[in-house]
């Protein structure tokens, strides 16, 4: 990939790509200590490649997932659930990797700045919001009550 991107006769630099949590160190805190490098890791990379599209592909829009990340992260039950995603759909697993365990449901940034969250069984669209705030606040209500669940490795991680 090149370090610049053309805009007319300039080229702009783009960003030195993050340097992200080295997660086999975090593998030795537990299932804990994996999701926080995770939640770390997707954002550092989320928002370079919001970055680059900005520079690459000015005034076009983005879909807000930095945003949505940052307000999915500052909500304490989903924070300790494994956020991954699967295009740009954000979704929360009591699992640190495949087969993952999915809790509630997910949230799409669209194009329009908009958030759709998806109900996981039975799968249903439950809203369409405006900020990242309601979408997570949406998607929280679609968690299962009762106890936390326990975060549990990956069946190929050391515990």
């Amino acid at each position: 990939m090149d370090a610049h991107a053309e805009t007319g006769d300039q080229q702009l630099p783009l960003p030195p790509k993050p340097v992200v949590p080295d997660m086999a160190a975090a593998r030795a805190h537990g299932p804990a200590g994996v999701v926080e490098a995770h939640w770390q890791s997707l954002r550092l990379a989320w928002q370079w490649k919001q970055e680059v599209h900005r520079i690459r592909s000015p005034g076009r829009p983005y879909p807000a997932i930095v945003a949505l990340l940052d307000a999915a992260a500052a909500q304490p039950r989903l924070r300790r659930l494994y956020p991954f995603n699967s295009h740009f759909a954000l979704c929360f697993s009591s699992s640190t990797g495949y087969p993952w365990t999915i809790l509630g449901g997910s949230i799409e940034p669209r194009d329009d700045g908009r958030f759709t969250v998806r109900r996981r069984r039975p799968v249903a669209v439950i809203g369409e919001v405006e900020t990242a705030e309601e979408a997570v606040a949406l998607l929280v209500e679609l968690l299962p009550t009762g106890p936390e669940p326990v975060i549990t490795a990956a069946p190929d991680e050391p515990v």
